[in-house]
């Protein structure tokens, strides 16, 4: 599995935290329409996309019939159209199961992969730089509405509260431009996905190829506590996996973070609890004398135990960090 190892300095680092990037990508965008979306969608995804109403921004995942995770998504719910961002390496996967499983004379799937963007703007002043754009906001958290028009229309999204962003924008990249444009105006500054990670990483937020793989169950990868999975909706594709481990079981390993105590090379990817090998490493984020990171570890091992992680000396911690472990 692929590591992912961020080396920032500490004003590009407050930047990213403090300030408001714009980082615009493209990745996997679907658009599922049709008289049965809601419900051939609601009968894939580990989350309810019904409860929330029209004009709401979900996440979830797509699952194996075993219930292993195969590609995540936010799913923008717009009337009759949910408009799927995947990311790139869950492409294939996702363009199978809807070839697959969904209906055609209900719904169907246009893969607009390539001729999409999605802007994505973070930091603690996201906010405060959207509504000063004057775009349109919309009226809550986890919402979507539309903007734009002219050209086509722009889905624009407020994050749920624990999710590594403060906002997206989706649509055709010609109709997205100009969105993105107000809001480098406003304030917002440019940047690239490494900040997109940065958060994520903070935010003990896990990414498909990184610390997802396709062995992985939704708990072991904080599903419960960055609301991405329903235990009361209707169901869905591996959901008996998913429910038997939350109402009977547990998992063998959870997604964790790490704190070093030095920022020197890693000699490798591996985490040691004395002489047992206990995980692995997944993510990095270094900040000149300062090193976090996230790791799949086996569960006994909780916050607050010493560990060897890469060969050095390292502290398993709560997530999403918090400011001691970030600033202290």
């Amino acid at each position: 599995m692929p590591e992912l190892d961020l080396r920032l300095d500490r004003a590009r680092f407050d930047r990213v935290r403090r300030g408001a990037v714009l980082v615009p990508t493209t990745p996997v965008v679907i658009r599922v329409s049709g008289p049965g979306a809601l419900a051939c969608l609601q009968g894939l995804l580990t989350n309810d996309l019904e409860k929330p109403g029209d004009g709401s921004l979900v996440y979830g995942a797509l699952l194996t019939p075993k219930g292993m995770i195969v590609a995540d998504a936010w799913v923008l719910r717009q009337g009759d159209t949910l408009t799927l961002v995947i990311p790139s390496s869950g492409h294939a996967a996702a363009v199978g199961i809807f070839t697959r499983q969904l209906p055609p004379r209900l719904a169907r799937a246009t893969d607009l992969t390539g001729q999409a963007t999605v802007a994505w703007l973070v930091g603690g002043e996201g906010f405060h730089v959207l509504a000063k754009a004057g775009v349109g906001v919309p009226d809550a958290a986890g919402r979507v509405t539309s903007i734009g028009g002219d050209l086509s229309p722009v889905a624009l999204a407020l994050a749920p509260e624990a999710a590594p962003f403060a906002a997206l924008a989706a649509g055709l990249t010609p109709a997205v431009e100009p969105v993105m444009a107000r809001l480098l105006a406003a304030g917002a500054v440019p940047g690239d996905e490494t900040d997109i990670h940065v958060c994520r990483v903070l935010s003990g937020w896990p990414a498909l190829g990184v610390e997802i793989d396709e062995r992985t169950l939704p708990q072991e990868v904080r599903y419960d506590e960055i609301g991405g999975v329903s235990y009361t909706k209707g169901c869905y594709t591996g959901q008996e996996t998913v429910a038997r481990v939350h109402f009977r079981g547990h998992t063998n390993r959870e997604l964790r973070g790490l704190r070093w105590s030095d920022t020197g090379p890693l000699e490798d990817r591996s985490v040691r609890y004395g002489e047992k090998e206990i995980g692995s490493v997944r993510s990095t984020l270094t900040v000149e004398d300062r090193r976090l990171g996230l790791g799949v570890l086996r569960r006994e091992v909780g916050p607050g135990e010493a560990v060897t992680a890469g060969g050095r000396r390292a502290t398993v911690v709560t997530l999403p960090f918090g400011a001691d472990e970030v600033d202290g």
